[in-house]
């Protein structure tokens, strides 16, 4: 096997690593091709291909997370992840609950070790031997970051479970309804403590705060329906995004995506809406 053949069979791997630490399909991306390029600089000398791959890309991404942090802080209103985007006709990639926004967000509350020793040990299933050795770090010390993460984690991981079918059927009647400005309906499609999110990063019209609750959340819907907010979209096609039923919606002012977090009892726990057009770049 050539260096390229052993570098490429372990790409899909550390493109899904270096997205659930970044929250950034192109930053991951780029992650991975820097771990190529020391790939390539360090020779023949490499005893365990796969293991140095993934310390290599880990390293770069929690470099990465460390000099974005200013960045971060004067983010301007909330923040989502760049938008992971599958084609309704392939079968998931990815674990919906392991690329959930509500994971990924869960994720960004965690220090960049604590979030490298999560993924690594809980979602890649990584041994915490292999893990202390990937951060430089003592096992104890490794264990205790991973109970310190495991504890701000756990309250994403959904209770129950539902279809696919089931989710983008809701998804579309809460569209439906939406069009239609039929306010009964939304409110009825949503679950009471739901939540709204709109990312515009400050270059697109969004909410500059989170929406908490079913009527925090029809309130805004019904003023925008009031002013006429936007318009019907040019065109939208339905996708998955980040695991749940999700819409890429094309717009004067360029694409955006919605993405819909089924809930218990048929209603809708989130909605999350990417209008920041410097995370819509890889939006086909």
């Amino acid at each position: 096997m050539t260096d390229t053949d052993a570098f490429e069979a372990q790409r899909p791997r550390l493109t899904r690593l270096a997205y659930r630490m970044l929250g950034s399909v192109a930053e991951a991306q780029d992650a991975v091709q820097d771990a190529w390029l020391r790939w390539r600089r360090a020779g023949d000398d490499i005893a365990d291909p796969a293991a140095w791959l993934v310390r290599t890309t880990t390293r770069l991404c929690i470099d990465r997370m460390r000099a974005a942090k200013s960045q971060r802080d004067a983010y301007r209103g909330p923040w989502l992840p760049e938008p992971l985007i599958e084609d309704l006709a392939t079968d998931p990639v990815e674990r919906a609950e392991d690329v959930s926004v509500a994971f990924l967000l869960a994720l960004e509350r965690l220090s960049p070790l604590e979030r490298a020793v999560f993924l690594l040990h809980d979602v890649f299933e990584e041994d915490y031997a292999e893990v202390a050795e990937t951060l430089g770090k003592s096992e104890p010390a490794v264990r205790q970051l991973a109970t310190r993460a495991r504890a701000h984690v756990k309250e994403t991981r959904p209770r129950f479970t539902v279809s696919q079918e089931d989710a983008a059927k809701l998804a579309a009647a809460f569209m439906v309804a939406a069009a239609q400005g039929d306010m009964s309906a939304l409110s009825a499609m949503l679950a009471q403590d739901a939540v709204m999110v709109t990312d515009g990063g400050g270059k697109r019209k969004a909410a500059l705060r989170p929406l908490i609750g079913r009527e925090d959340i029809v309130r805004l819907m019904e003023g925008l329906a009031w002013r006429g907010a936007d318009g019907q979209p040019l065109s939208f096609r339905s996708v998955r995004i980040n695991g749940y039923p999700g819409l890429i919606m094309v717009r004067e002012d360029g694409p955006m995506t919605v993405a819909f977090q089924p809930g218990e009892g048929g209603k809708l726990a989130g909605i999350y809406m990417v209008r920041n057009p410097d995370k819509l770049g890889h939006v086909g």
